[in-house]
């Protein structure tokens, strides 16, 4: 049977990117190396900041996305799956450069949440995820109740983020640990890690589910690959 070719649009940031593969790779069915799935990265780091701007503060990042989809169409992609939550946010317009399927990290995010049985949910997130719904909105619309963290608790979110991107794992981990742990205070049952760059940090919280959505996209990948 032959695979489809999968496109990643990444670069934001790389380790994210390659997180993503990592866990596709792990999750695949395979015997030897010709097992497993076809996969065109586009690892891009100059894509402009996501959050800044969303926030007004930066140049937009909407023509290098869609510059690095029209790519990975070219090489040869069945698909495309973008290594980054906020960036979701212009998944629309990219969809319209291109004639083949992007899949959609967050949809895909809730359509597990779904399932899992939980009721009140937190996300840990960029500012430009925060602000933008991405989430939020449609887990509401499915009854959930939301925990979206305080403004400081948020300050020290996006520091975490920011030290992941820059390599200092250990600073990321501490302030996503003190994060969750507001979160948790305030009533949550789950915690959604929805910035690419928290799993790389946090895996497992005591008595509390993690949602990692690059696990969840990974799995979806698998899916519709083999």
């Amino acid at each position: 049977m032959t695979k489809k070719t999968l496109g990643i649009l990444g670069g934001m940031g790389p380790l994210a990117t390659v997180d993503l593969m990592t866990k596709i790779i792990a999750l695949t069915p395979a015997q030897k190396d010709q097992d497993h799935i076809h996969m065109i990265v586009d690892n891009y780091p100059q894509i402009p900041d996501r959050t800044e701007a969303i926030l007004g503060k930066g140049t937009s990042p909407l023509s290098f996305m869609i510059d690095s989809a029209k790519r990975l169409e070219a090489a040869g992609a069945d698909f495309i799956a973008i290594a980054c939550n906020t960036a979701h946010y212009y998944v629309d317009d990219i969809q319209d450069s291109v004639n083949i399927p992007i899949m959609s990290m967050p949809k895909e995010t809730v359509k597990f949440i779904d399932t899992a049985g939980f009721k009140t949910i937190a996300l840990l997130a960029t500012d430009g995820t925060i602000s933008t719904n991405l989430y939020q909105e449609s887990l509401r619309k499915r009854g959930f109740t939301v925990v979206v963290p305080d403004k400081l608790t948020q300050v020290s979110i996006m520091e975490g983020i920011y030290a992941v991107k820059s390599g200092d794992l250990n600073k990321g981990k501490k302030l996503f640990l003190h994060a969750s742990k507001t979160v948790i205070e305030q009533g949550a049952e789950a915690i959604i890690a929805a910035c690419t760059e928290i799993p790389l940090v946090l895996s497992v919280l005591d008595g509390t589910s993690l949602i990692d959505p690059t696990q969840i996209l990974a799995k979806k990948i698998v899916e519709a690959s083999i």
